[in-house]
């Protein structure tokens, strides 16, 4: 990949470097979108293949990012589902998330991932999706009304910053959710996690003893399975890198109410339990 995009943020820059600049959060926000990282990758390299086969499709954006996720969502919006791989089935996630995205309105959630976890601003989300600003606006009034009435569950943060901690356990007892424990090391997380079987853990990735709150939480779905698990971390882009295990939700510090209450509501959707499914 040697042509140069033509967006004004990266008028000088080949298609090999706006994928090494943006491509890590491409990534993130197909595995947010999907609920699973093989569904999000198989999008992202979708939309790579498309890039290489005709680079104009990225030109004409007010910005590479947003011209890499315009053609991202072309690809989403014409397939309608995961990208199949026929080597790799439908995970019990993937498949529960398929089944919750027919009860939302078409690119209402999109448009609140694209506002609260990527930081794109109401007219490049317009820009993104193919709607007018205040379309835009209104696809994330809609999306926030419709994760309002989304299920509720029990939920463990692992987190070691007091301060942190507390704020975080407001957030999400705010929306509904009741927060059933605070886990501060590795060895606390696993045992509170096995104690109350939480829907959804919430962790930091460096933790009190020094211990790594990414080990804590493979302990606990060695355990518990497939349970949504959202990490907060103020280098997002060490966990993006390509190799596996990988988050499908990734917080980065500092972060906003907003993109706490997204990720936990996107989660949920994604929810796999059985009382979450009852619920839903």
């Amino acid at each position: 990949m040697t042509s140069d995009s033509s967006t004004n943020d990266g008028k000088d820059m080949s298609l090999d470097q706006l994928v090494a600049t943006h491509l890590p959060y491409l990534r993130r926000y197909a595995r947010a979108l999907t609920g699973a990282q093989d569904a999000g990758d198989r999008y992202a390299i979708a939309t790579l293949e498309a890039i290489v086969a005709d680079p104009s499709t990225i030109d004409g954006h007010d910005s590479a990012k947003a011209g890499l996720f315009a053609v991202f969502h072309q690809i989403w919006s014409s397939s309608g589902a995961v990208v199949e791989d026929t080597d790799a089935p439908d995970s019990l996630l993937e498949q529960r998330a398929q089944w919750r995205l027919h009860g939302l309105s078409p690119n209402s959630r999109e448009a609140l991932l694209l506002n609260t976890i990527e930081g794109f601003p109401l007219d490049a989300i317009g820009e993104i999706l193919g709607v007018s600003k205040a379309e835009a606006q209104e696809l994330l009034d809609r999306a926030r009304a419709e994760m309002g009435k989304m299920v509720t569950g029990d939920v463990l943060i692992i987190e070691d910053e007091a301060i942190i901690a507390m704020d975080l356990e407001a957030i999400v007892s705010g929306m509904g959710h009741t927060v059933v424990d605070i886990a501060r090391t590795r060895a606390g997380a696993v045992k509170l996690g096995t104690k109350h079987q939480p829907d959804l853990i919430l962790a930091d990735i460096q933790l009190a003893d020094k211990s790594s709150g990414i080990d804590a939480v493979n302990d606990l779905l060695a355990t518990l399975g497939d349970v949504p698990v959202i990490f907060i971390t103020a280098f997002p882009e060490r966990l993006l890198t390509g190799e596996r295990p990988e988050p499908a939700f990734l917080i980065a510090k500092p972060y906003s109410e907003e993109q706490v209450r997204a990720a936990v509501s996107q989660a949920m959707f994604f929810a796999s339990t059985e009382s979450l499914l009852q619920a839903g």
